[in-house]
């Protein structure tokens, strides 16, 4: 059983709390939390989501106002059962960082033909109107999955 999911994106400030927010919304029981493989780097540990990524959440019914980005590490991938990822480049990048997790690591994309969900970070309104809808269909499919 997966009591704890991790959910991932680059900079944990557009699609990974997303995947968050619809995770525990649709799994209640389960821990959910986020986080970025380059937050630090980029210097976004502690950031509120990307504007349009609230905006997005808000006419959906979703409220990420109060996410703060956080970074990657091998210490916080042991915390969970399930790590979800946005882009498959990105299992190698967790890898990288915790090889021993390798075997939890999985795409969030996975149980909708496998498909990356592309980064609309610094794009157009309907880039995330699109990451979104992505992000939708596959927490959906992992709802069933998981329940």
């Amino acid at each position: 059983m997966f009591n704890n999911i991790l959910v991932v994106c680059v900079a944990n400030i557009c699609r990974s709390p997303l995947g968050e927010a619809l995770l525990q919304n649709l799994l209640p029981d389960i821990r959910v939390s986020s986080a970025g493989l380059a937050a630090e780097k980029s210097k976004f540990i502690g950031k509120p989501a990307y504007d349009k990524s609230i905006l997005v959440a808000q006419e959906n019914g979703i409220d990420i106002s109060n996410h703060r980005s956080k970074q990657v590490s091998s210490s916080l991938c042991s915390e969970f059962d399930l790590i979800l990822v946005m882009e498959q480049e990105h299992i190698e990048a967790i890898t990288n960082i915790a090889p021993e997790v390798r075997g939890k690591t999985m795409l969030f994309g996975q149980w909708i033909g496998q498909k990356d969900i592309p980064d609309p970070y610094k794009q157009s309104k309907e880039a995330f109107d699109y990451a979104y809808q992505l992000i939708d269909q596959a927490a959906q499919a992992w709802a069933k999955k998981l329940q």
